[in-house]
């Protein structure tokens, strides 16, 4: 079964960040996606740009609407996903729990319709 892993954290607990944080933050998502591809279970994943080059459409009431930035004001902000494909929500977890983004922020996991048959 597909499952995305939404990625979620607060900008402001990188801003201090030196490149040799974000050189050791890359390596343990290298580790991480090593570990989904030798499982099996690696489908996709990507970082996002930040949420100031984001652009928010609706067509509710049938006029299209156009904002600059997210829909929601939050102090988390959606960074990049994962997509994966285990068995069942249990295994979907497990892997979550594993990604290094639940260390900074947390993952909302979703499972993809395509999946329902």
């Amino acid at each position: 079964m597909r499952y995305t892993f939404l990625l979620y954290s607060d900008p402001a607990d990188f801003a201090d960040m030196t490149p040799e944080d974000w050189e050791a933050e890359k390596q343990l998502y290298g580790a991480y996606i090593a570990a989904l591809n030798e499982a099996g279970a690696f489908l996709d994943t990507d970082w996002l740009q930040p949420v100031n080059t984001a652009t928010t459409l609706t067509t509710k009431g049938g006029t299209r609407q156009v904002q600059d930035g997210p829909f929601a004001e939050t102090k988390e902000r959606l960074g990049g996903y994962f997509a994966v494909d285990v068995p069942d929500l249990d295994a979907a977890l497990a892997w979550a729990e594993k990604c290094p983004a639940a260390r900074h922020g947390r993952i909302e996991i979703r499972p993809s319709a395509m999946s329902e048959g």
